[in-house]
């Protein structure tokens, strides 16, 4: 790993790091906020924070004010960015698009399968082990984890919560894309990593997930989700209403919080970050 930049912040550190991604085939960048309560002797659990569309790494840690809680609660941050990016090791150029939904910043954590995808974009298995792998391997951190996100980030922790769920404390999103194949983002992504057989979508998809679940649920994470009712995606791109459905059907343990008048942003982000630090602090630290 190769240090890009290292900050005090509450009494902690927010730092940027470069690393060759053996999944990726390619160098990727990652923040990390460890707070002051994080040493060798005192390890401290990981909340890893997935990103949406046109992100990188430094969103969150520009926009939501999230190090004064973490620093607080004594919880790491950890913030991949959101797809491979740049030349490959071999100095190929990464597959991109012109669109902002499709290629570089738009990874949808998801295992490409289709080429040009394929040789780089495997966001799942980066995300789900090669990255907390390498985190707990290089920090004072221990092996509990939570996973949170915004919109397509949401849907990422969503996914990878509910697929990894004995590794995962608990999962939380803001405004996430609860079923990619029942909006226009999810089918062009999808279409384009996995191809047209809509049947490989379905492990991707946390509506689809849920319904699958059978059984005792107490053990599995529970999913906390907050929703501005402003959001100008609400109706065609993220449709809440579907995850709760499928979470009543076998009453999974989901909160969902609906707020009048705040929209898609990061303004939206920072004003109930601390909440969502506060739920994972509860699972964490059980």
């Amino acid at each position: 790993m190769k240090q890009l930049s290292s900050n005090k912040s509450f009494g902690g550190q927010q730092q940027q790091f470069e690393h060759d991604s053996t999944v990726l085939h390619c160098a990727m960048r990652f923040s990390v906020y460890l707070p002051p309560q994080a040493t060798q002797e005192n390890k401290v659990p990981v909340l890893y924070w997935l990103s949406g569309l046109t992100c990188n790494d430094e969103n969150f840690v520009q926009k939501a004010g999230a190090q004064r809680m973490a620093a607080q609660l004594g919880i790491a941050i950890v913030m991949p960015d959101t797809s491979p990016r740049g030349v490959d090791t071999n100095g190929d150029i990464i597959a991109d698009d012109e669109a902002y939904d499709l290629g570089q910043g738009a990874g949808f954590y998801v295992n490409a399968t289709q080429a040009p995808w394929d040789k780089h974009y495997q966001m799942y298995d980066y995300i789900a082990y090669e990255l907390p792998a390498l985190i707990e391997a290089n920090f004072p951190v221990t092996d509990k984890r939570s996973i949170s996100g915004h919109s397509m980030g949401g849907h990422g922790a969503l996914v990878i919560g509910l697929r990894n769920a004995p590794r995962f404390q608990s999962i939380s999103a803001f405004s996430p894309i609860v079923s990619p194949l029942q909006c226009p983002w999810g089918h062009k992504a999808l279409s384009a990593y996995l191809g047209d057989d809509q049947a490989l979508w379905l492990k991707y998809d946390a509506v689809e997930l849920m319904k699958k679940i059978k059984g005792d649920t107490s053990d599995l994470p529970p999913i906390k989700v907050d929703q501005g009712l402003a959001d100008n995606f609400l109706e065609a791109q993220l449709k809440p209403h579907l995850l709760e459905n499928s979470a009543s059907q076998v009453h999974y343990p989901l909160e969902i919080n609906v707020h009048s008048g705040y929209d898609h942003s990061y303004f939206f982000i920072a004003s109930f970050i601390d909440e969502h630090l506060k739920f994972h602090a509860q699972h964490l630290m059980a």
